[in-house]
């Protein structure tokens, strides 16, 4: 009974893991509402009125989540370096609230501040934020010369209740965080695997939904190991231990998605395309009939489900001679004797549950999981081999490059400073017409939808959703003020819940965070006695007025219009993808070692980047359907280029060490046309007048044709890069018809 219940603790464990990667939303909101409830507890004891109780929940809310730095020590500064600056805020505030000229330039003022410091980190950032969060607060309660002193009061309580949530009842380590995210990448890797043994028994009817399935698990996995990535240099002892888990965890990710490819080739009639894996309602290709049960299906499918009890299982229990067997069993079919006898596509899936469980064991010692080499069979030898091996090899040297930095006007913090600076003066003018004593909705609106934009449709989306989820809040604030209206702590509690709410559902929805923030609006105008339903119907009007302030700035001040900043991050996803392309070609044919990891995880975050700089393209209000189908179908293929060009690095990082890879000069040749087309196609981006064209020519594939007499030219590891690179050349080539660029026709 122990175990079973330590088990079921285990698998809820291990599903609240996968749903929030490292806890991060689950922190965010505890933290917050912590603080916020010693806050208000604290000033109920000192007998603040209910005006002063808003005020402290409003400041410890800021100070709690304005700091975004990862380490404790900085962001114990920022939190102290906050205090001075909210109190002046709220001073300045209080002076200026009756002085309307004064009073509104100086928020103009300190909105563009607040926004320049941007550039400074994310100590200016938070210092920004908190500046114009507090001002905002005190327009909010009313602050005045005579209640100054006890304002200052309920803030400097909330910035002590906040510090000592932060760092002493929720308290979250760099390396906490990061041992979480790597609990959170077990669950989404076994999650994934549940769904490719799906795959393997689905029938015509669920394939699309399976499939689908399958695309959801590959872009979470991949989600999580870029938040891992993130994290660790702060979260990791030494570099070299960072560039281990990197390396392991990348190697994870490659396997389990070459294994879903190669189990959807398996149950195909031909042969499956990469891009199926990435787009988005693509149809799945067309399906052999379904075949009578046979041994190889059967045991492929027990195969799948012990790979799966592998990854769930905590590294601390990786030992026991039940478990060995089974790894032994899986690790065995990386050596072709030992592969059963089935149809060839089927052997190419065995061969992937082989490197995915050595993929497996790499993670798990990676993980901090002492080996257990007992009853090892000599295929779990070799891999351990070589695993010392590429440990070994890593080099923990790293060679900094200083980014270009873009200075005055076209510097983004400045431009973003004079966009919304311009925007929060439209919108208080037009504000105060819709209120002289709410104007300040339609300002904080317009600032909310410049945060993490970085062109006009952005800021037209962010709008759109503030907009959809604020209607949504003033109808659930009205009912809820007539609920809990007479019942202050109620209200405060509803309050806490709606806050939690807010922050956990803020990196999924910003429409649900918005509807969350106007419902507990609304209960605080209601705790203030200044609530009515054309209050918060003024709010829906001032919203609206602060988002078309913020669109109108976008597009006329210093403009990045969606497709000026979508082709200059595909010009770098291009360029990302030559070099680690490149590098991986040449390390394969023989040439100088480079920092592949490094190179791929700057593609990663590159097409991270275009994914985000694209969904005012792809969002379903968009009216430009084709223009939707177009974005879509690119970012896909250039995640299909991604793939391909991940494995060829992880394929060229082993070359080092791995008894079975050796260098082959022909690769060099292989991979030219694909690089003159990458190189073709950013230069149309860049010009649009340019005079180049894609090359078209024989396969790649065809270069893994046998001799006249039989004998296969290249082996299995070079005949698997070139399939690689073939699959490459055909995603890139495709790229060329939705961006417009000339074909060439083929060379005699």
């Amino acid at each position: 009974m122990r175990a079973a219940g330590r088990s079921g603790r285990t698998r809820l464990r291990d599903r609240i893991a996968a749903s929030d990667p490292g806890l991060l939303r689950l922190t965010a909101g505890l933290r917050t509402v912590g603080a916020i409830a010693l806050a208000l507890a604290v000033l109920a004891l000192l007998r603040a009125p209910v005006t002063h109780l808003v005020a402290g929940a409003m400041a410890a809310m800021v100070a709690t989540f304005a700091i975004r730095e990862k380490q404790p020590g900085a962001q114990a500064v920022t939190l102290a370096l906050g205090l001075p600056v909210a109190l002046a805020s709220v001073s300045l505030g209080a002076l200026l609230n009756q002085r309307v000229v004064v009073g509104d330039a100086f928020f103009v003022v300190l909105i563009f501040c607040a926004v320049y410091a941007r550039r400074f980190g994310d100590r200016g950032t938070a210092l920004g934020l908190i500046g114009f969060q507090i001002y905002f607060l005190s327009l909010f309660v009313g602050a005045t010369v005579a209640t100054l002193p006890r304002v200052c009061g309920a803030i400097a309580v909330a910035f002590a209740c906040s510090a000592v949530v932060r760092f002493a009842v929720v308290p979250a380590t760099p390396a906490g965080i990061l041992q979480r995210l790597r609990q959170a990448f077990r669950a989404r890797l076994a999650q994934l695997l549940t769904a490719q043994l799906e795959l393997l028994d689905a029938g015509p009817d669920d394939i699309d939904d399976v499939l689908e399935d399958v695309r959801a698990g590959t872009a979470r996995l991949h989600e999580t190991a870029l938040m891992i990535q993130a994290r660790l240099e702060e979260g990791t002892p030494d570099e070299s231990v960072a560039r281990l888990v990197q390396r392991r965890v990348a190697d994870a990710e490659i396997a389990a998605e070459r294994l879903g490819l190669l189990l959807l080739t398996a149950r195909s009639a031909e042969r499956a395309d990469t891009l199926t894996m990435h787009l988005p309602g693509a149809p799945a290709p067309s399906m052999r009939r379904p075949a009578p049960p046979d041994e190889a299906t059967a045991t492929l499918r027990r195969d799948l489900e012990a790979l799966r009890a592998l990854v769930l299982r905590p590294p601390a229990e990786h030992t026991g001679t039940a478990l060995a067997h089974v790894r032994n069993r899986l690790l065995g079919y990386r050596d072709e004797e030992n592969l059963p006898p089935a149809a060839p596509v089927v052997q190419d899936v065995f061969r992937a549950v082989g490197e995915t469980a050595r993929a497996v064991l790499g993670l798990r010692i990676a993980f901090g999981g002492a080996p257990d080499e007992s009853d090892d069979s000599p295929a779990t030898t070799r891999s351990r081999e070589e695993l010392d091996a590429e440990d070994a090899a890593i080099d923990a040297g790293e060679e900094e490059t200083a980014a270009e930095e873009e200075t005055g006007l076209r510097r983004p913090t400045t431009r973003a400073a004079v966009q919304v600076a311009v925007g929060s003066s439209l919108a208080i003018v037009g504000g105060e017409l819709l209120s002289a004593q709410r104007w300040y909705w339609a300002v904080l609106t317009c600032w909310i939808v410049f945060l993490n934009t970085a062109s006009t449709g952005e800021i037209l989306v962010k709008g759109y959703r503030r907009l959809l989820g604020t209607v949504f809040g003033v109808v659930a604030g009205i009912v809820l003020a007539g609920l809990v209206g007479q019942h202050t702590w109620t209200a405060f509690a509803l309050v806490l819940v709606f806050i939690f709410a807010m922050f956990y559902t803020a990196p999924l929805s910003y429409t649900l965070m918005s509807f969350f923030v106007t419902a507990m609006l609304g209960l605080l105008y209601t705790l203030l006695h200044t609530y009515s339903a054309s209050v918060l119907l003024l709010r829906i009007e001032e919203t609206a007025l602060g988002a078309a302030c913020g669109v109108i700035a976008a597009a006329l001040v210093l403009p990045i219009h969606t497709d000026r900043r979508t082709n200059e991050l595909l010009g770098t996803v291009l360029e990302r993808l030559t070099d680690v392309t490149e590098g991986a070609v040449e390390q394969l044919s023989g040439g100088p070692a480079a920092d592949l990891l490094d190179r791929a995880r700057d593609l990663d975050q590159a097409l991270g980047d275009l994914r985000s700089a694209t969904q005012p393209l792809t969002h379903p209000v968009t009216p430009l359907r084709a223009r939707r189908d177009t974005a879509r179908y690119v970012v896909a293929l250039l995640e299909t280029c991604a793939y391909h060009a991940r494995s060829l690095a992880a394929t060229a990082e082993l070359l080092p060490t791995h008894p079975s890879i050796a260098a082959d000069p022909r690769l060099r040749g292989a991979v030219r046309r694909t690089v003159r087309n990458i190189g073709a196609i950013a230069a149309h981006l860049a010009d649009e007048h340019a005079e180049v064209a894609v090359e078209t020519g024989p396969s790649i594939a065809s270069l893994l044709e046998p001799d006249a007499d039989g004998t296969p030219r290249y082996g299995r590891i070079t005949g698997r890069v070139l399939r690689h690179l073939e699959r490459l050349d055909e995603a890139v080539a495709g790229l060329a018809r939705p961006l417009g660029v000339p074909v060439a026709p083929p060379k005699r």
